[in-house]
């Protein structure tokens, strides 16, 4: 019986991964189980191989977008039914990571810091690329899938790239073999038949004229600018079917581990997922009997993804694959119930104020992120560690797990977490400085510090909340300094007369200071181009209104 599939699936792995696709979540989870099934037997075939230390791991990225701390299960305590089993069930049999960190608290300068392991103001990367970029993230900085490719390993990445997608920025072109996905985020640019959002935004336009606008003129909405989905450098749909964009996910990320698997290569495979960015998408299966809400059932199908993923991997070569679950940054208030939980990390000092303390901001909502490390055989069970670690940490942990070293021309912000992922270390960053990320002050300055459980703020700021309120931008000099092993709502600082914040203080001064001279000093130092032209949106038919085409029919 085995055979046989294994005769139709060729048929299937030959073509096109979007056009093989069914409407409908169960025929997400049927053809994740075949393909499963085939690369159990794929595995059996390979047996004979050398055992895993002598091979080089294979690494999955898993990357969530406005995901919110408190949203994974196993992050609450007492919680008994939540919409991340397979999390949860990840986090039981490997680490959790409860003091993770996003590069920072938005899209493009979180991915640039995951993928170079650098801070923006060294990478260049301060605030998001949009749809008319010309350029993305510096042609200057190596990739963390260049090294790996160089090194050997099959790379390929699926979903949400967000760091240019003009010629020599396309990923296809920053060291992934294999690329299926979005080039920015799933609301900038319409669709047909739109998730939920708030406010809801309208299909795209089916009038003849071709006219192409911007999102403040739409309303925040992208009304003629059709959202593309890319194979390799190919738009393949625009606009996309977001109902079903889950579904070609999960496919493609199961026929990369099985490509990886029959070439006998170690692989890279970086999902970058649309959940649970708005608008959300879940399919009709999911939402039907899932409490909650279009959020939940959203979450619950990222969490059938990550399974699915999970189970291809450990059915092929479970005892050499780490999978490293994280988020971009914390969840987008303002969309109120289509917004996650920041779970305690409520940054009151800010709320009471007024405002938002998530997304955008450097309060412990905004960059805290749910993380998740499984390795069997390397990584503990059921380990939990409060290490002070980042996403900038996955360039240099990854390189280090392979073998590589990362260019030596150039100064590196993250830190090689091997030891606390292998060996239960709980030391991480000494200091870890957060940047301005839309708030407040200018993008990508490093006024929020980290050290120990202590947090400096020199400028506070607040993102839109669920209602529309705001709150105002302001200096502090000295610092406020939170202890958030006390306080993790970020609600009461520290007196400034005490002993306590005066040692805290001068920590924290001569650790930003240095950092400032170095990057002041730093010859590597990229700058990002930010120009926007009209003719730079990925277009595949200008002919038609919103771009339209539809080339896996």
């Amino acid at each position: 019986m085995l055979f046989r599939l294994d005769s139709k699936l060729a048929k299937f792995s030959g073509g096109k991964i979007y056009r093989q696709l069914k409407p409908g979540f169960s025929m997400l989870l049927l053809s994740g189980t075949i393909l499963s099934l085939l690369l159990l037997l794929t595995g059996s075939q390979h047996g004979g191989q050398a055992g895993p230390r002598e091979r080089k791991p294979n690494f999955i990225i898993i990357l969530a977008d406005d995901i919110g701390w408190g949203d994974l299960g196993a992050n609450l305590e007492g919680v008994r039914k939540t919409q991340t089993p397979n999390l949860d069930l990840m986090a039981e049999q490997g680490m959790r990571l409860t003091d993770f960190h996003s590069p920072a608290s938005t899209c493009s300068p979180s991915r640039a810091s995951l993928l170079t392991g650098r801070l923006g103001l060294r990478n260049g990367v301060t605030h998001n690329f949009a749809v008319g970029s010309v350029s993305g993230l510096p042609l200057s900085e190596t990739t963390l899938a260049q090294l790996l490719q160089q090194a050997g390993y099959h790379t390929a990445m699926v979903g949400k790239w967000h760091l240019g997608h003009r010629g020599p920025y396309h990923p296809t072109n920053r060291g992934f073999d294999y690329y299926l996905g979005i080039p920015y985020s799933n609301d900038m640019g319409c669709t047909d038949q739109p998730g939920f959002d708030l406010p809801p935004c309208p299909p795209c336009d089916p009038g003849p004229q071709v006219h192409r606008e911007t999102r403040a003129a739409a309303g925040g909405c992208y009304s003629q600018v059709a959202l593309p989905l890319y194979e390799n450098s190919t738009i393949i749909e625009q606009p996309l079917d977001p109902w079903r964009l889950t579904q070609s996910y999960t496919q493609a990320a199961l026929r990369v581990i099985h490509t990886a698997r029959q070439q006998g290569h170690p692989y890279l495979l970086y999902v970058a997922l649309a959940h649970m960015h708005v608008p959300l998408a879940p399919s009709p299966s999911v939402s039907n009997g899932t409490e909650g809400g279009a959020y939940a059932a959203s979450l619950r199908e990222m969490d059938s993804l990550v399974g699915a993923i999970k189970n291809a991997s450990d059915w092929t070569d479970q005892n050499n694959t780490l999978i490293w679950f994280t988020g971009d940054n914390g969840p987008w208030e303002q969309k109120c119930q289509y917004a996650g939980s920041a779970g305690p990390f409520q940054g009151k000092w800010q709320t009471s104020r007024g405002g938002g303390s998530a997304k955008r901001t450097t309060w412990e909502g905004g960059h805290r992120v749910p993380t998740v490390a499984y390795w069997p055989g390397s990584i503990a069970v059921n380990s939990i560690s409060s290490a002070l670690l980042s996403g900038l940490d996955v360039f240099p942990t990854l390189l280090s797990l392979a073998g590589v070293e990362p260019p030596s021309d150039r100064h590196y912000d993250g830190v090689d977490a091997s030891e606390v992922l292998l060996h239960g270390a709980q030391t991480g960053h000494e200091f870890l400085f957060h940047p301005n990320s839309g708030a407040a002050g200018t993008f990508g300055d490093l006024q929020a510090v980290r050290v120990e459980n202590y947090k400096a703020f020199y400028l506070t700021g607040a993102a839109e909340a669920c209602g529309g309120s705001t709150g105002k931008a302001e200096l502090h000099d000295p610092p406020l300094i939170f202890d958030l092993f006390r306080d993790k709502g970020e609600e009461s600082p520290l007196d400034e007369s005490t002993e306590e914040y005066q040692h805290t203080l001068e920590r924290v001064r001569k650790g930003r200071d240095d950092l400032l001279w170095d990057i002041a000093t730093d010859q590597s130092v990229s700058t990002a181009d930010y120009t926007t032209r009209q003719s730079a949106a990925p277009c595949c038919d200008p002919r038609h209104t919103a771009c339209r085409c539809h080339t896996t029919g």
